[in-house]
């Protein structure tokens, strides 16, 4: 295995002509934040890390859009935009510390998707190294333009399988004022699916519509002290779950009052009038797998169902949990039906291990049942390869792969991943 830490468009492609004529296969690593082991790298590759690409090459407040290598640490980029009274609005919860290139690579999302989108959506353009070491660019830098098809959208989630990013122009929006949060407490998992439903049918200008359940929530206690999981009431237990309702309009308080109305089962109520303490509240959320992390060994799920039925998953987490005797913590992006099962197991205990995988599996499942999807942000990687089959059709499956022998004949491009 040797490691290749290019500076420049050029000597990734360079590194990837070479790498074409002798057939070597190539994996690309930013932070290695993915979770989804689309950056671990089998025997035999060349890792070509991009921790060295992290210029900022263009920010421009006129036209909303920056340029930058695919190595920029996401938050960097959200903070340069903010100086330019602009924002840049994905949000991934490893958002300190991912890069741009990964957040690219597997269409990353995060807390905002309710009201922006993803990362695909502030993708303008890319410079691209194919596998043969030929550089391309894609997209525009206009607001408008159809030439062509669209390779862009291609790339975005591709998860290196394609080509090599080597820059990435983005749309900024203007700053939005400062967010107010809602926090809301719920006795029953099923209380606060059907709140999330009433928030999300009502279509409320919400920024941020998050969800953890009562493991995740004792857990992130734990690490944090924020005293999260006291509950409301004389015997203050802690509540089976809580919803952070976030909103960045104008008009945020009349959204909120809004949204404590459609809670109608909620436990207890409270709007943190302070964006300080509405922030600390998000990054209680972020802290949801570290946490988690702490209670023993873990496989993080990655499911997205129609927010219609994020009542019916969780309701099979809770019945996956129970079959298997296992703590399975429930947090995710409820207002957009992306959740994370993360299934906490001893994986040096055969059945323990065994368990853990039948959960998976299960939950798994249970998301394309409910007419979801396997994996909502996280990307297919190694992990989820074997599922791509029952999701897509063959139709599908065989045009994606006849992309892959056109664009890497070779198939050195991060062999092993997604197909």
């Amino acid at each position: 295995m040797a490691l290749v830490r290019p500076r420049t468009t050029a000597d990734v492609a360079a590194a990837l002509a070479i790498a074409h004529e002798h057939r070597v296969p190539v994996v690309v690593r930013g932070a290695g934040s993915g979770l989804a082991g689309a950056a671990t790298a089998p025997p035999g590759s060349v890792v070509l890390s991009t921790a060295r690409m992290t210029g900022i090459l263009e920010l421009d407040p006129v036209e909303r859009l920056a340029v930058v290598q695919p190595g920029v640490v996401t938050a960097d980029l959200r903070a340069a935009a903010a100086q330019a009274g602009l924002a840049y609005p994905p949000d991934p919860g490893s958002v300190a510390f991912s890069t741009i290139g990964g957040n690219v690579a597997t269409d990353a999302g995060g807390m905002c998707c309710v009201k922006y989108g993803v990362t695909g959506d502030f993708v303008l353009g890319l410079e691209v190294v194919w596998a043969d070491g030929t550089v391309s660019r894609t997209g525009r830098r206009t607001v408008k333009g159809v030439a062509g098809y669209d390779l862009t959208s291609l790339l975005v989630g591709s998860e290196g399988t394609l080509g090599v990013v080597t820059e990435v122009t983005l749309r900024l929006v203007p700053a939005p004022p400062p967010a107010l949060t809602l926090v809301a407490t719920f006795g029953t998992l099923t209380a606060a699916g059907e709140a999330v439903g009433a928030l999300v049918g009502a279509g409320l200008d919400l920024s941020a519509l998050e969800v953890m359940d009562r493991t995740t929530l004792t857990a992130v206690d734990d690490l944090t002290g924020m005293g999260l999981a006291s509950g409301a009431g004389p015997d203050r237990r802690t509540p089976a779950a809580m919803l952070l309702v976030q909103s960045d309009s104008p008009a945020a308080a009349e959204v909120l009052a809004r949204a404590a109305a459609l809670c109608t089962d909620a436990a207890d109520l409270a709007v943190a009038e302070d964006p300080a303490e509405g922030e600390a509240l998000m990054e209680a959320r972020r802290q949801a797998l570290p946490a988690l992390e702490r209670l023993g060994d873990w496989i993080l799920d990655d499911v997205c169902v129609p927010r219609s039925r994020v009542v019916a998953l969780l309701q099979r987490v809770e019945e996956v949990a129970a079959a298997e005797g296992l703590v399975i913590g429930v947090f995710g992006h409820a207002g957009d039906g992306n959740m994370h099962p993360t299934i906490v197991h001893d994986r040096s205990d055969p059945a323990s291990l065994a368990a853990a995988q039948r959960a998976f599996d299960a939950i798994t499942t249970a998301a394309l049942d409910l007419g979801g999807t396997i994996t909502g942000e996280h990307g297919v990687g190694r992990l989820k390869r074997s599922w791509l089959a029952r999701e897509l059709d063959p139709g599908t499956l065989a045009a994606s792969r006849a992309v892959k022998a056109a664009l890497d004949p070779h198939g050195i491009l991060n062999p092993g991943a997604v197909l």
